[in-house]
């Protein structure tokens, strides 16, 4: 029997083959494994899969330097295209879509009024002004101050302040402003930074200390003169000399002699300026050099306090008459403290801490003028500086007697800062009369404002949450309270409704008592007696002197905004350090906190004195 080999021959099958079914089956699987053991072309893979499981070929696309699966390539392509096109669409939208820009909360009313009262200093300044000095009315002066007058040995005295409406440079006054400033900035550095007025005051300050350390011999160890003011002001008696009182004339176009007044024992005068130059030191302690420099010199002006001691104003001189100094006792004590804080050396400690000290000052003893910080008395501004001390590092014998009668009364002069107890009257519109109702009454509110804010701030690095006035315990914010109502005040929150912050709100003093904003700049030059035509007029000034914190009102809230009244209308620097002092302390975020280390930066570890060693032991 014949059949049909499917693989392509001839198959035989011998139907009387004696072979058994078994031995068939075996040899039809071997011819099976043969069949499939070698390769099928694609004809006989047709055959056995059919057309519809025939294995597809894969297409490539050559890349030229690679070749990849044309699937591979269509889908990275495709990907990126809609990548593309989905940037595309969201670009899109976010430039046409209306933004909602995220707002800054506005400044706050202190961190305004700080701007401004900060260009009041560049509208002070005496010298060649630099480029951005910002005041467009002023320009240089008093570049032959010091060579004018041939008795004295300091012959460059170009530069530092003028006092205030006149031309005449105090160091008495402008060393307390500068103290002032430096303080503010070693508490509140943050605040200043965050207001953009970091560079801006640090200038101020050094633009004041360069001048200090022309006024006296600076390289010496040991001095014996100070040039204490340029310019003189007495008018008293008929005089009519040409003199900074006399005369009404722009800065710019002084052309009178101006006196230089030296001071050979003058213990206030010289214990001021160390104090403002070793606060300073503390302000650049990243400028090695300049730090340095200024600590130097406050250990020969405080020397040269302690050596030769008297009052700078005594005698009836010029500066009596104006910026008279009580005692020296006082700076004695301030000037100790900044000087251990510049240098760490235990030696101004133990002098600033001295009892016989602190007694000679009035710690011990009221009256009317007690706890009132001033050009003129730094007692209640040494007290808090030295509560400091007791409050964050608490140094312990031989100190701690005389710091704990400091740190209560301190507590003691800021219970006399509340309204519910009498040491100060109030007006009814409710600014505190620490003057006792005397004339220029702001300057003495802006220093006690500083002085509650910043106690209330120690209390609060402290984690202490208020103090006792007698039996009765007041929180923190009491005082910061207090010193947001005076400062509030005079920026306008009074029966008046007026601001006494030149620039600041609407309504504001058009007739300051000052000589460079009263007289236009116009290229006319007024001779001594020409300008006071400017003097008297009823006209407002043509320059605005923004910034300027004029004196006050009287004990019945009035004011007059008359040029020629100097009692309502006429600026100081000490008066608006103090309220630049205020101002930064008020300003900002409560969370800002104050600085607690940078002044302490020179203080060495502070250790307990070790007890006394044990008797030794006898059988």
């Amino acid at each position: 029997m014949y059949g049909r080999d499917p693989w392509g021959g001839p198959l035989e099958i011998n139907a009387t083959d004696s072979a058994t079914d078994d031995d068939r089956s075996r040899n039809l699987q071997d011819l099976d494994r043969a069949a499939l053991s070698r390769p099928l072309d694609e004809t006989q893979q047709s055959w056995l899969l059919g057309p519809g499981e025939q294995k597809k070929k894969k297409k490539y696309v050559d890349l030229g330097c690679i070749i990849v699966s044309r699937k591979i390539f269509v889908w990275t392509v495709g990907t990126l295209l809609v990548s593309a096109l989905l940037a595309g669409l969201i670009t899109l939208i976010v430039k046409t879509v209306p933004r909602h820009h995220h707002r800054h909360s506005p400044p706050d009313n202190y961190t305004l009024a700080l701007h401004k009262a900060l260009m009041f200093f560049n509208a002070q300044r005496s010298g060649k002004l630099p480029k951005h000095n910002n005041v467009s009315w002023r320009g240089n002066s008093g570049l032959q101050d010091g060579k004018s007058d041939p008795s004295v040995l300091m012959k460059d005295l170009v530069g530092g302040y003028y006092d205030a409406g006149d031309a005449i440079k105090f160091n008495f006054p402008a060393s307390f402003s500068m103290t002032m400033l430096s303080w503010s900035i070693i508490e509140y550095s943050a605040k200043y930074e965050a207001a953009g007025e970091l560079n801006h005051v640090k200038e101020i300050i050094k633009w004041g200390t360069d001048y200090l350390l022309k006024t006296f011999n600076n390289t010496a160890d040991t001095i014996d003169r100070i040039a204490a003011q340029v310019g003189i002001g007495d008018t008293s008696g008929g005089v009519s000399a040409p003199n900074d009182h006399y005369c009404w004339m722009r800065p710019e176009d002084i052309d009178y002699p101006r006196p230089v007044y030296e001071c050979h024992s003058c213990s206030d005068l010289a214990a001021e300026m160390a104090a403002a130059l070793a606060s300073a030191s503390i302000v650049f302690k990243d400028n090695k050099a300049y730090s340095q420099k200024l600590v130097h010199g406050a250990r020969t002006l405080f020397k040269f306090a302690r050596d030769q001691r008297g009052r700078y104003s005594a005698g009836g001189s010029d500066p009596a008459l104006f910026y008279n100094s009580s005692s020296y006792w006082d700076e004695f004590v301030w000037g100790g403290a900044w000087l251990y804080y510049a240098t760490g050396n235990s030696s101004y400690l133990q002098l600033a801490t001295h009892p016989k000290l602190a007694k000679h000052a009035g710690a011990f003893w009221g009256g009317p003028d007690y706890g009132v910080l001033s050009w003129d008395n730094k007692l209640a501004g040494a007290q808090v500086l030295l509560s400091r001390l007791r409050l964050f590092l608490s140094p312990g014998y031989p100190y701690e007697e005389i710091l704990s009668t400091f740190h209560n009364q301190t507590s003691i002069i800021m219970c006399s800062f509340l309204p519910v107890f009498t040491s100060f009257n109030r007006t009814k519109g409710g600014l505190i009369q620490l003057n006792h109702g005397r004339p220029q009454p702001l300057q003495y509110v802006v220093n006690a404002a500083f002085l509650a804010a910043l106690y209330s701030d120690y209390l609060d690095a402290a984690d202490t949450p208020g103090w006792y006035c007698g039996p009765n315990f007041y929180s923190t914010d009491v005082l910061r309270e207090f010193a947001k109502t005076q400062i509030d005040y005079i920026l306008g929150k009074n029966p008046r409704k007026m601001s006494y912050v030149v620039g600041f709100g609407n309504h504001y003093p058009k007739h300051v008592h000052h000589r460079g904003a009263s007289i236009p700049k116009n290229k006319i030059k007024y001779n001594c007696k020409g300008g006071w035509k400017w003097r008297d007029t009823s006209k407002p000034n043509p320059n605005t002197l923004v910034g300027a914190m004029v004196a006050g009102p009287d004990k019945h809230d009035g004011f007059r905004d008359v040029r020629t009244n100097y009692n309502y209308t006429e600026p100081t620097l000490a008066g608006n350090a103090g309220l630049v002092a205020a101002l930064v302390a008020l300003s900002g975020d409560k969370a800002t906190v104050i600085d607690k280390n940078t002044i302490f930066s020179a203080v060495p570890p502070m250790f307990p004195t070790p007890p006394p060693p044990p008797a030794p032991w006898k059988p």
